[in-house]
């Protein structure tokens, strides 16, 4: 079966108030876009075109104003309600029916990813048809976050949450490629000592069982968590240095679907004329005459 995207971009924002009291998170800018282009974009370097979209109820309306129902960009979007955030895995739960059996690959809508071959791990991580694929990445301060352990060989004996000492330096990005099974498993798992449903305990089925693969990401790949006033900050300044120096455009779902052949150059070019003089609507008529 066909592999579909969910964007998990429900949540309060708490750490990021008074900023986010009026809006969600994840229509914060980033430089020059909205948060949530770059993990639409994750999703659509995957190749996944089928995505569904998990807000709260009072913000759904903005990211269906932004968004629209994806077809500008050769995709589909279902929305999906987030009444109260009860942890990552009820993600899972949420998305059953639209899911209906098939492998999924669920971002968090405040993760940027960036790096040369991304689109070839991306890959490597929606051909596995069983199983899962998770994506390690080396910090300097593994203890904030979910921590995988390797043994000699490499592969992966345990996941823990936030270890007063961590096993490795490589944290556990917000990007997972589960197959089928995922709504069923977290349906079993019961909720942690703070009353959410953990994404980690998802996944030690899939360790347990030997079916979790690690992909670790190397010098060459940046992942950035925008989810306090300073991060949101250093993600603006370092995508702007990227795309100001190099004249290229991070997290554009309207250049990847282009180039994916999902959107035609009239398609483009009624893009970049929305956008009108804007930077960003430069960059697309730039795209178009290469």
């Amino acid at each position: 079966m066909t592999r579909k995207g969910i964007l998990l971009a429900g949540g309060t924002g708490s750490r990021l108030w008074p900023i986010t009291l009026g809006t969600s998170k994840q229509l914060l800018p980033i430089y020059d876009k909205p948060m949530v282009y770059y993990p639409i974009s994750v999703l659509m370097l995957s190749g996944i075109r089928e995505i569904a979209i998990i807000t709260t109820p009072d913000d759904q309306p903005q990211f269906q104003r932004l968004l629209g129902d994806g077809s500008q960009w050769g995709v589909s979007f279902t929305w999906v309600i987030q009444e109260k955030p009860e942890g990552l895995a009820q993600a899972y739960l949420l998305t059953r029916d639209f899911l209906d059996g098939a492998p999924s690959a669920m971002v968090l809508g405040d993760n940027i990813f960036f790096g040369h071959g991304l689109p070839e791990i991306l890959a490597r991580a929606n051909a596995q048809e069983a199983g899962g694929t998770v994506f390690g990445y080396h910090v300097s301060d593994p203890e904030r976050y979910g921590v995988a352990a390797f043994d000699a060989d490499g592969k992966v004996t345990a996941l823990v949450e936030k270890p007063k000492v961590p096993p490795s330096s490589f944290a556990i990005t917000g990007l997972y490629f589960l197959d089928g099974r995922a709504p069923d498993l977290a349906a079993r798992i019961k909720p942690s000592a703070r009353g959410e449903l953990e994404i980690v305990d998802v996944l030690e089925h899939y360790r347990a069982e030997g079916s979790l693969q690690v992909e670790r990401m190397g010098r060459g790949f940046a992942w950035l968590d925008t989810g306090t006033p300073g991060s949101l900050l250093d993600a603006g300044n370092f995508v702007r240095t990227l795309q100001d120096r190099q004249g290229m455009q991070v997290g554009s779902p309207d250049e990847i679907a282009y180039r994916q052949g999902w959107i035609d150059a009239k398609g483009l070019a009624e893009r970049a004329k929305v956008f009108g003089k804007s930077s960003y609507g430069a960059h697309l008529e730039g795209v178009l005459k290469e």
